[in-house]
């Protein structure tokens, strides 16, 4: 199932260390599979607040995620994200093809 990487950014300074993380991430997305799905796009909001910038990297799994997430490489680059930016990110599992939402009663119960 695949997983994804959610990052919910505002305040998003775009000088030179957030030039540098965008010119080194995409290398750092190799080895674990993963493939931007959402960047750099404005959100258009229906409900509720949202911040500047959403960023979703779609991965096979949650360990490919994970791994990603803690690599060396990454980790080497994260602070030139964070020091420019506000903002939350989350790793989490996605759903199979054919996933219905009414599937979810089952795991609950209902």
């Amino acid at each position: 199932m695949p997983a994804f990487a959610i990052a919910n950014l505002s305040k998003v300074q775009f000088g030179e260390e957030i030039a540098e993380y965008l010119r080194r991430i995409d290398d750092t997305l190799v080895p674990f599979k993963g493939t931007f799905r959402v960047h750099g796009a404005s959100p258009e909001v229906v409900e509720g607040r949202w911040a500047e910038a959403t960023v979703i990297i779609e991965f096979p799994d949650l360990d490919h995620a994970r791994a990603w997430y803690q690599s060396p490489a990454y980790q080497e680059i994260l602070p030139l994200r964070t020091r420019n930016s506000e903002g939350s990110a989350i790793l989490i599992d996605g759903v199979d093809p054919g996933y219905r939402a009414s599937s979810l009663l089952a795991k609950l119960g209902l």
